[in-house]
C-alpha cells in the first residue's frame, strides 16, 4: 500500500475501491464459499487488516499493508499453485479466489471479482 499524492493506493487500485469490494463481499450471504473466503482474505491482506498473506503466509512488508511487489509476488504464488496443481488440497477454490482478487488489485484485469 502506498500513498500517491493524497490518495492511498493498493496495487493499482485506490484503497477506497478495495474497501468497497471488501464491503460488498462482506454483506453476501453466509456461509461463504471457499472462493469467497479467498477473495476476503486477499482483500483484507491487501488493505492491511490481515497480517499474513493468504497463500504464502508471509507478513506484509509495507504500512499498513503489503507493498506493490509483495502484492504481485502473492498473486504469482497463487497462480503457480493453481497452474501446477502443487498441493491444491481442500483450499483450491480459496487459492483461486485469492488469485482473482489480487489479479484485480494488481491491474491484471479491470473487472472486479
Amino acid at each position: 500500500m502506498t500513498t500517491e499524492g493524497m490518495t492511498l493506493v493498493v496495487g493499482v487500485r485506490t484503497a477506497d475501491e478495495v474497501f468497497a469490494a471488501l464491503e460488498e463481499l462482506s454483506t453476501c450471504r453466509r456461509p461463504w464459499t471457499a472462493f469467497e473466503q479467498g477473495l476476503l482474505h486477499a482483500y483484507r491482506w491487501a488493505v492491511g487488516t490481515r497480517a499474513l498473506a493468504p497463500v504464502t503466509g508471509d507478513e506484509a512488508m509495507g504500512l499498513p499493508g503489503p507493498c506493490r511487489s509483495q502484492l504481485l509476488a502473492e498473486c504469482q504464488a497463487a497462480e503457480v499453485r493453481i497452474r501446477t496443481g502443487v498441493d491444491p488440497g481442500p483450499d483450491a477454490d480459496a487459492v483461486l479466489g485469492t488469485y482473482t482478487a489480487l489479479a484485480w488489485v494488481c491491474g491484471h484485469h479491470d473487472e472486479r471479482p
